[in-house]
């Protein structure tokens, strides 16, 4: 895979591609991330970016001219994808879709956005969620972050993948390790049984306890199979 992110401020993704995974997956050829300034585009001797909105109004807009420009010089793209809080929310379906791209342009806007005729030149435009940034970057990098660890090899054990948090609609169940009690606190029995089967069906209802508990919402779309649907039920009943 393939990534290509225009920013105003590049030193703001660079570290974060130097830690962890992602460097591993970039040493490993896995992944390639390319960083372009978009003040590399510029205007002028200052290499303006930005200007005044028309109509008045507070805070600066990226102009078109410098952003479009920019993308003229990554392009072709399977995706080029526009960050906004006006953008369609990014789940974790979304995530699955784009992994299977071989490249992806990511657009970082900044101050009060991009100039709106940049939109007909993006493919997508995504919003991680409903606030507001000082910028695109933090987007641009969960846009990254979420894609490449379903690429395989990125993460070494593939199973970890098909039990995250929203790959069925759940969110995922919790998790224990030592000291099997914590001031007090300890850890569910069932889980230092070394049953197997009966973990697994713990696992399973818990997922759907704490889905219902916290995010009731994603109960409407998600995919649960007969048992889990008596299991909801039943849950319910309890509340």
């Amino acid at each position: 895979m393939r990534y290509t992110v225009l920013t105003l401020f590049p030193g703001l993704i660079q570290p974060w591609l130097e830690e962890s995974l992602l460097k591993k997956a970039r040493e490993r050829g896995l992944i390639q991330v390319e960083v372009v300034d978009l003040r590399a585009f510029g205007l002028g001797r200052y290499r303006t970016v930005d200007d005044t909105p028309y109509g008045g109004g507070a805070g600066m807009v990226i102009r078109p001219d410098v952003a479009v420009a920019a993308l003229e010089t990554v392009l072709p793209a399977d995706e080029v994808i526009l960050l906004s809080p006006a953008g369609e929310p990014f789940t974790q379906r979304l995530a699955e879709e784009l992994s299977q791209k071989a490249h992806l342009v990511l657009l970082s806007g900044r101050y009060e956005g991009v100039d709106a005729r940049v939109e007909a030149f993006v493919t997508r435009t995504l919003s991680i969620g409903d606030y507001v940034l000082m910028g695109g970057e933090v987007a641009a990098l969960a846009v990254l972050e979420a894609t490449a660890r379903l690429i395989p090899g990125v993460i070494g054990d593939p199973e970890s993948h098909r039990q995250d948090s929203f790959v069925r609609g759940l969110l995922d169940y919790p998790q224990y390790t030592r000291p099997p009690v914590f001031r007090g606190l300890g850890v569910p029995e069932v889980l230092l049984s070394g049953h197997h089967q009966e973990v697994a069906l713990w696992r399973r209802k818990e997922a759907l306890r704490r889905t219902l508990l916290l995010r009731p919402e994603l109960l409407r779309e998600a995919r649960l199979g007969a048992l889990e649907a008596r299991w909801l039920a039943e849950l319910d009943r309890e509340d």
